[in-house]
C-alpha cells in the first residue's frame, strides 16, 4: 500500500466549510438517490452512501429526514444529472457534474464560468476520456489492520488503496474502484462494519500536469467559480 496521489485542492475547502452549501450538495445527492431507488436506504445503497456523507458533513438529522421527505413527494423536483466537459486556462482538462432541474441555465453557467477564467467549453468526450471513473472511500486509519484489509477487499473491486489527508490534513486511508464495482465493494466494507468519512463517485485523472503556483492559482479560480453555482455538484481537474 502507497501514498495515493490527489489532486491539489481549491479555495472551495474553506467555502465548503460553509455548512449551507454541503448541505444543498448532499441534499441533491438524497434526491437524486430517492427517486432512483426509492427511500429505504437498507435497499438503496446509492441513498445509504449520500446519508453517510451526511453524517460526514453534520448534516442535521431533520434536514436529512426533510430531503428524504422532499424526494419522496409526487411534487418533488427532478434533478438531471449532467456532466459538462471544458478546459480552463494553461490547458488544464476539467470535468464538471451537476444536478439541475434547467438546463439552460447550467450549460450558461458553466460556459460562462469558463470563459470568463480563459477556458472553455467543450464537446462530449473530448475530455472526459483523460479520467476514470472510480468509486471512492476515505475512512480513518485508527484500528485498521491495513495490509489485512486491503487481501479482503481485493476480491470485491479494490483497484486502489494508500494513505492521503483530508481537508485539515488529517490522515486518511483512501480506497478506489472501478465505477461498476462501487456497490460490491461498498457492501463489502459496510459488512465489516466499516464507517468510511466519505463515500463518493469521482472522476480520476489519469494523468496530471503540474504548473507554476501562479498559473495553478488561475486554474483554481475557475474551479472555485465554478463550485460556487449553484447547479454544479463537483468538480474535477487534472491540475498536479
Amino acid at each position: 500500500m502507497g501514498r495515493i496521489f490527489e489532486t491539489r485542492k481549491s479555495t472551495m475547502m474553506a467555502r465548503w466549510n460553509k455548512m449551507a452549501k454541503l448541505f444543498t450538495r448532499i441534499s441533491k445527492d438524497i434526491a437524486i438517490a430517492v427517486k432512483a431507488g426509492g427511500p429505504n436506504p437498507d435497499t438503496n445503497p446509492t441513498l445509504r452512501r449520500a446519508l453517510q456523507n451526511a453524517r460526514a458533513g453534520n448534516m442535521p438529522k431533520d434536514k436529512v429526514e426533510a430531503a428524504i421527505k422532499r424526494a419522496s413527494g409526487q411534487d418533488s423536483k427532478a434533478y438531471e444529472v449532467v456532466l459538462y466537459e471544458g478546459y480552463g486556462p494553461h490547458g488544464i482538462a476539467i470535468l464538471v457534474e451537476t444536478a439541475t432541474d434547467n438546463v439552460v441555465r447550467t450549460v450558461a453557467n458553466v460556459r460562462m464560468h469558463l470563459k470568463d477564467g480563459g477556458g472553455n467549453l467543450a464537446t462530449s468526450g473530448s475530455v472526459s476520456y483523460l479520467f476514470q471513473r472510480m468509486g471512492v472511500f476515505r475512512l480513518a486509519p485508527e484500528g485498521l489492520d491495513l495490509d489485512t484489509l486491503e487481501l479482503e477487499l481485493i476480491d470485491h473491486g479494490l483497484q486502489e488503496m494508500g494513505e492521503g489527508t483530508g481537508e485539515k490534513g488529517e490522515k486518511q486511508i483512501i480506497i478506489r474502484c472501478a465505477f461498476n464495482d462501487f456497490g460490491q465493494l461498498q457492501s463489502a466494507i459496510e459488512a465489516r462494519g466499516l464507517h468510511p468519512l466519505s463515500v463518493e463517485s469521482e472522476y480520476i485523472a489519469q494523468n496530471l500536469i503540474e504548473l507554476p503556483e501562479d498559473k495553478a492559482n488561475e486554474v483554481l479560480e475557475v474551479v472555485d467559480a465554478l463550485e460556487q453555482d449553484e447547479d454544479v455538484q463537483r468538480v474535477f481537474h487534472n491540475l498536479g
